[in-house]
């Protein structure tokens, strides 16, 4: 959630980044400024009536003390239509601070001014590239017709048990799922990354905290009767962890990595891309999460984009990286890579990997702060990163290395894998 102070202080500025988003959002500024000036001028008065209360209160004290009943009395009966009328300027005041809640919670984080321009994905802009495009031959298969030759994933059976989009994975379809994952916590911790592992259900307070609500309440699994949400990725639970939480200085960046399923209505999202393993309502991640001071976040951020794209090659996979354009990005994001790999059999970039700096937006929301050198309570930045998502991960695996013999399995999974060969 963006601060008032901001919005106040910096209003052009405010209203030229969030353009990049949504030019919409520039009327909603508007009308938070307009709130906020009727809620200081409501806190104002509110805060003069008080102050003249407790001066009439003083007075009827010092007049029944000197014996002056009469005039007591008379004050009383002022003090108590003075004690409505405060009844009533608290009431406007929590009522335009509820008004200037509602509207800024509907602002997105303004973006950060590397942002380039534009509303669609093809407006994103590539700044790296990485690998060579596998040529395959003629008789190339999609990794839906692997799955099936080679028996790795039934979806006709998750289909049964549960729906479209939640497969189950079979004989070395799960040994590759268990293998990545093992992998991919094993990087991250040998990169510094502390391993949690978070409930799969959240409150409403965490889904508000990194702004899944109420921007996405409709992609998440709500669990209605209890008031849960499925987690639609493990950031959510990582990040609020620290919700609430005065963190010491000496203590940043933390930084904390988590394997777990994550659950995705996807609903509208369907279409002519999505076979396969290409969008899925449940799907295993890794995701690694940092907590820091705002000094440092940009530098972190490079240090997660890094580390990424050490996973990506060391499983040989070309890839590129792209700055989304501002129309592309999250809710909550300020500057997000996308990491994409080349799926040779589709002749297309999968993306596998979205790593973000949200600097204080989620960290206003959660109240998650720690206490700087001038011994000031200070939000942090929060930034997180999939390292990886499995899905394409393992679609690109299997369509890029099939062989006439078989599939041959990254030579960095084959100590997890135990086989080399998928055959």
């Amino acid at each position: 959630m963006l601060q008032i102070n901001y919005i106040r202080e910096n209003t052009e500025e405010a209203k030229r980044r969030i353009a990049k988003k949504n030019p919409i959002h520039i009327a909603v500024i508007d009308s938070i400024l307009i709130v906020d000036e009727i809620s200081r001028k409501a806190k104002s008065d509110m805060e003069t009536m008080q102050a003249e209360s407790n001066a009439l209160a003083k007075k009827i004290g010092d007049l029944m003390k000197s014996g002056q009943k009469e005039e007591a009395e008379i004050c009383k009966a002022n003090s108590t239509t003075q004690k409505a009328q405060l009844k009533n300027l608290e009431d406007a005041y929590k009522k335009t601070e509820q008004e200037l809640f509602d509207l800024l919670v509907t602002l997105p984080n303004l973006p950060h001014q590397s942002v380039p321009e534009g509303k669609t994905p093809e407006e994103n802009v590539t700044i790296y590239e990485w690998g060579n495009i596998p040529t395959l031959n003629e008789n190339r298969l999609p990794h839906w017709d692997l799955i099936k030759k080679y028996n790795l994933i039934d979806f006709e059976l998750g289909a049964k048990i549960t729906g479209a989009g939640f497969p189950v994975y079979k004989g070395k379809g799960a040994k590759l799922q268990r293998a990545l994952i093992h992998f991919f916590l094993e990087e991250a911790i040998k990169s510094g990354y502390n391993e949690v592992i978070p409930p799969l259900l959240v409150n409403s307070d965490s889904g508000f905290g990194t702004g899944q609500l109420p921007d996405k309440e409709g992609q998440m699994y709500h669990a209605t009767l209890d008031d849960l949400y499925l987690i639609p990725t493990a950031e959510v639970p990582i990040t609020n962890l620290y919700r609430d939480v005065i963190v010491k200085e000496e203590e940043l960046p933390i930084k904390n990595v988590a394997y777990t399923p994550c659950f995705r209505r996807e609903a509208g999202a369907w279409g002519a891309h999505v076979r396969g393993l290409n969008r899925l309502h449940q799907f295993d991640k890794v995701e690694i999460v940092q907590i820091s001071s705002p000094e440092k976040s940009y530098e972190i951020l490079e240090e997660m984009a890094k580390h990424v794209q050490g996973l990506l090659e060391k499983l040989e996979l070309p890839y590129r990286i792209l700055r989304l354009c501002g129309g592309d990005m999250s809710f909550a994001s300020a500057l997000t890579y996308d990491f994409e790999t080349y799926s040779a059999a589709q002749g297309r970039w999968l993306e596998v990997s979205s790593t973000s700096n949200f600097e204080n937006f989620q960290s206003n929301r959660m109240k998650c702060r720690f206490k700087n050198k001038d011994g000031k309570n200070t939000l942090v930045h929060t930034l997180n990163g999939s390292a990886l998502a499995l899905p394409r991960i393992v679609a690109t695996i299997l369509e890029n290395n099939q062989t006439s013999d078989g599939i041959k399995m990254p030579k960095v999974l084959q100590a997890f894998l135990g086989f080399e060969m998928i055959d």
